[in-house]
C-alpha cells in the first residue's frame, strides 16, 4: 500500500511571518518592511495571511503598528487577512476597524489545554477563558468577522510538562460545536513527533472530517516540522501555518535594546533555536511532490532572500539557497 496515495491534491499555506515570525525578533521591524512582505506574499499568490497582533503594544511593541498595517493593506479579492486577539479590548478594536472599513477578515484567539500555559499566554484560567471565547465568538459573528481558535499545548506544555493529547481532541470538538469557523492545532514548542501528530489528527478528523475547518501549526524546536506536516497530510490535513525563513516563537521580551514584558521569560535558553516550519521549504517540498498550492515558487524564494536582509541574518530556509527542484524532474 502506497502511504502517499491519499495525500491532498491542494494544500493551503497560511503565511504568518508578519505576526508569529516577527514577534520573536528583538528589533523592531519597520512598518514599511512589514508592508513589503505582506504585499509580496499577495503577489506570490498567498490567500491566507496573518498580519499582526492587536495585543498591548507596551508588552509587545513589535505590534505597535498593527492598526496602521490594517489601514495600508491592499485589499485583494480572495485574500483572507487575520489578526490575533487575546483580550476583549483587542476583539473590540478589530470590530471597530471592521466598521471603519479596514478591519480583519478573521481573528484568532488561543486556548491552551495546560492551565499553567493558559495563565501565562492568555492571562486567565481556562474556565474563564472558555466563557470569554463564547462571548467574543458572538461579537465577531455579529460584526461579520470569521472567528478562529488555536488549541495549544496539544502534545505537551513547556511549563508544566506532559498533557493528555485527548484533552485537545475534546477542546476541538467543543469549539466546533460552539460554532467557530476553524480550529488551529498548535505545537508551539516542538514537542509533537510524527507518530503522535498522525494519531492526533486521525482522532480529530474522525470526529470532524471536514479539512477546511482545521489548520496545523508546527514549530521546529527539535527539527521535526516538515515530518509532522507529512504526517498531518497523511491523516487528511490540508492547511498549514508557516513563516518565511522559519522565524518566530514566543513574543520578544527585549526590543531595540530595551527590556519589555512580552509573555515573560523565554522557554529556552537559546531563543534563536525557536521558529516554525519554513514557508519556502514547505512550498518547495509540496511543489516537488506535485501538490498544488497556488503559490509562485520563484517569487516566494526571492521574498525569502529579502526577509533575510530585513532581519539581518541568514535564516533556516534551505530552499532559499538550494532552490526548487529542476523542472526536468517533471514538475512543470
Amino acid at each position: 500500500m502506497n502511504p502517499f496515495a491519499n495525500l491532498p491534491k491542494f494544500v493551503h499555506v497560511c503565511d504568518i511571518t508578519a505576526r508569529d515570525g516577527f514577534q520573536h525578533e528583538e528589533k523592531f521591524i519597520p512598518t514599511d518592511a512589514k508592508m513589503y512582505v505582506l504585499d509580496a506574499l499577495v503577489d506570490a499568490g498567498f490567500k491566507k495571511i496573518e498580519v499582526s497582533n492587536f495585543g498591548n503594544p507596551k508588552r509587545m511593541p513589535q505590534f505597535k503598528d498593527a492598526h496602521e498595517l490594517m489601514k495600508r493593506i491592499k485589499r485583494v479579492p480572495g485574500v483572507e487577512y487575520t489578526v490575533v486577539t487575546m483580550t476583549e479590548r483587542a476583539v473590540m478594536d478589530a470590530i471597530k476597524d471592521k466598521e471603519a472599513g479596514y478591519g480583519p477578515d478573521r481573528i484568532s484567539v488561543t486556548i491552551s489545554t495546560s492551565e499553567a500555559h493558559n495563565l501565562v499566554n492568555a492571562g486567565r484560567p481556562i474556565a474563564e477563558h472558555w466563557a470569554n471565547i463564547e462571548k467574543w465568538l458572538q461579537l465577531s459573528r455579529d460584526a461579520g468577522i470569521k472567528f478562529s481558535v488555536t488549541v495549544s499545548t496539544i502534545w505537551g506544555c513547556p511549563i508544566a510538562g506532559p498533557v493528555p493529547m485527548d484533552w485537545a481532541v475534546d477542546f476541538t470538538d467543543r469549539l466546533l460545536k460552539m460554532g467557530v469557523d476553524d480550529v488551529c492545532h498548535a505545537d508551539h514548542d516542538g514537542q509533537a513527533s510524527p507518530d503522535k501528530t498522525y494519531e492526533y489528527f486521525a482522532k480529530v478528523l474522525d470526529r470532524d472530517p471536514n479539512p477546511e475547518r482545521h489548520v496545523a501549526h508546527f514549530h521546529v524546536t527539535r527539527g521535526w516540522g516538515l515530518a509532522n506536516v507529512l504526517a498531518a497530510m497523511q491523516a487528511g490535513i490540508a492547511c498549514f501555518d508557516a513563516t518565511l525563513g522559519g522565524i518566530g516563537g514566543q513574543p520578544a521580551n527585549f526590543i531595540d535594546g530595551v527590556p519589555v514584558a512580552g509573555t515573560g521569560k523565554y522557554y529556552y535558553s537559546d531563543p534563536s533555536r525557536t521558529g516554525l516550519v519554513c514557508t519556502e521549504d514547505l512550498v518547495v517540498m509540496l511543489d516537488g511532490m506535485g501538490i498544488e498550492t497556488g503559490i509562485d515558487v520563484d517569487k516566494l524564494l526571492n521574498l525569502g532572500a529579502m526577509v533575510e536582509r530585513i532581519v539581518g541574518r541568514q535564516l533556516r530556509a534551505e530552499s532559499v539557497t538550494s532552490g526548487r527542484l529542476p523542472k526536468a524532474y517533471g514538475r512543470e
